[in-house]
């Protein structure tokens, strides 16, 4: 998650790239009337006020220019991907990287009519990052859900974002993206970071927004909060878990 001392942490990286599956013409023509295709592939590109992830800025509270790819296999529900994001914590930590890569891949499906499953692997890598110990974090995770309520487990293979011996660090979240009026979707979320072996940097999150797909592009407002004072700045001493509003507007193709 981060290069960190008692004054300073800085959180790192990644959301998984949320976007739903396009259809490329040549499949669209050779499938059936409303039925999907066994592979679609899609993309998505975003600009963001301020790169969150699990409450804390990777971007200084700076905007942030975000894009991935998705593929899905919908007869299995396998499905793989790879997403990034410009960052400014590794450079602010002594490091050289000001990109995020994260590389995904898991399956999806139902365990009962109603309840879905979502299991993979998450890669979060900082190329040539030159930070001791290495920044990059490999995660398992495992998120059940119903209607629009999910609960998400999540657990670190190595060192979370650059903590020294705070392998199996975990996450725990819980989400609920309900329709409320009109395409408008309220977006309710809250996690806890657990650092193991690093307890002053553990922490909880929280965030209250809406998310409106205007066709042309989806626009997404929320204000995100952490009840961290751990993880400032160096640069200007700013709190990067300070409650704040977050616009992102994105597009996926």
């Amino acid at each position: 998650m981060i290069h960190k001392s008692k004054k300073l942490g800085l959180t790192v990286a990644v959301a998984l790239a949320m976007a739903t599956m396009g259809t490329s013409l040549a499949q669209a023509a050779d499938a059936a009337p409303g039925a999907k295709p066994d592979n679609e592939f899609s993309y998505n590109a975003a600009l963001t006020s301020d790169y969150r992830y699990r409450g804390i800025s990777q971007t200084r509270l700076k905007p942030a220019l975000q894009g991935g790819a998705d593929w899905v296999n919908n007869p299995t529900g396998f499905y793989a991907g790879a997403w990034g994001s410009t960052i400014k914590w590794i450079k602010d930590g002594g490091g050289d990287a000001s990109v995020e890569l994260d590389l995904y891949g898991g399956k999806r499906g139902e365990i009962a009519p109603g309840v879905s499953y979502d299991v993979g692997f998450l890669a979060y890598v900082y190329p040539s990052n030159d930070l001791r110990p290495s920044p990059n974090t490999r995660e398992l995770y495992g998120q059940v859900g119903y209607g629009p309520a999910t609960l998400k487990y999540s657990h670190s293979l190595s060192n979370l974002f650059g903590f020294a011996d705070s392998k199996h660090s975990t996450y725990i979240d819980a989400s609920v993206n309900q329709e409320v009026y009109e395409g408008i979707v309220l977006n309710l979320h809250v996690g806890r970071q657990k650092v193991k072996n690093n307890s002053f940097f553990s922490y909880t999150d929280w965030k209250v927004g809406a998310t409106k797909d205007f066709g042309v592009a989806a626009v997404a407002l929320a204000y995100i909060k952490t009840n961290s004072d751990a993880y400032i700045a160096p640069t200007n001493g700013k709190n990067l878990g300070k409650g704040g509003l977050v616009l992102t507007v994105s597009k996926t193709f």
